[in-house]
């Protein structure tokens, strides 16, 4: 396996950090992970105990990885299919998880956002064939239609961002925040693991440039950290040789983690450039 270390010159290209001296995380320190699927580690291992069923959390998730490396102290309150309005407010009988951030709170991680697009949606649905059957999380679903994000959403999907970053501040003042970009996901050149037409590509490219912009944007304004994970991926897509995430090949069969989100090395490769990044200071 190839390893997933970086040096110092590469990480100070990966994570960006308008803090003038970043707040330290001690061992022991509450560390509190926030997001969609992609921060849960969907579909990379066995549901910690403890774990709301339906968030499909994952025990090698980046944050349950860090957390063991680091010794801290975590509370998870990623969620599978949740939107940055689901960090900021209830979803059914969840609270929102924001509220998880206390004033003990030394590390806050998030990965969320394309869930407000649609964009692992969008993936699925440009890269299945019409009447296909597509089995997620253990259920089967008909191959949905692509629906483009109207503009509003990426509007609101900025503005919760940046109240996400102002909340954290206000309830932690000590701790560091980091806002952890998409892995790269759409393939230069495609394949038999992406399944997307040129044209599908470039658009999915556009979200995600979208996306990252806006997630880059928020951490600037508000003082926290981004770590560049789109740029350190760029060479492992499903169609590379080391992929770090899955696409979605017509052998799917659910073992190899979650069609169009990071894989179990994904997760590696994440939390080995958050634990070297926490590092410096």
């Amino acid at each position: 396996m190839k390893t997933i270390a970086l040096t110092a010159a590469a990480l100070l290209g990966l994570l960006a950090c308008t803090h003038t001296v970043a707040p330290s995380v001690p061992a022991g320190a509450r560390y509190v992970n926030m997001g969609s699927s992609f921060a849960a580690g969907s579909g990379t291992g066995a549901s910690p105990p403890g774990a709301v069923a339906r968030c499909y959390q994952s025990a090698v998730s980046y944050a349950r990885l860090l957390a063991g490396r680091l010794s801290l102290s975590l509370d998870d309150v990623s969620c599978g299919g949740a939107t940055s309005a689901h960090v900021l407010g209830a979803w059914n009988e969840l609270p929102p998880q924001i509220d998880a951030v206390t004033a003990e709170t030394r590390l806050v991680t998030i990965t969320v956002g394309g869930n407000d697009l649609g964009f692992a949606g969008n993936l699925i649905a440009a890269s299945c064939d019409p009447g296909e059957v597509v089995r997620v999380a253990g259920m089967s679903v008909p191959c949905p239609p692509q629906r483009a994000a109207p503009e509003d959403a990426y509007a609101r999907l900025a503005e919760n961002m940046n109240e996400i970053a102002r909340q954290v501040a206000a309830r932690a003042p000590q701790a560091r925040l980091i806002f952890i970009q998409y892995v790269t996901l759409v393939p230069a050149t495609q394949c038999p693991n992406s399944r997307l037409s040129e044209d599908e590509a470039a658009a999915l490219r556009g979200i995600a440039r979208r996306l990252a912009e806006i997630t880059a944007h928020a951490a600037e304004t508000n003082g926290a950290s981004v770590l560049r994970v789109d740029l350190a991926s760029a060479g492992h897509t499903p169609c590379d040789s080391d992929p770090w995430s899955v696409g979605f090949p017509r052998d799917y069969d659910e073992t190899q983690g979650a069609p169009w989100h990071p894989n179990k090395r994904g997760m590696e490769a994440i939390a080995a450039q958050l634990e070297a990044a926490l590092s410096r200071r």
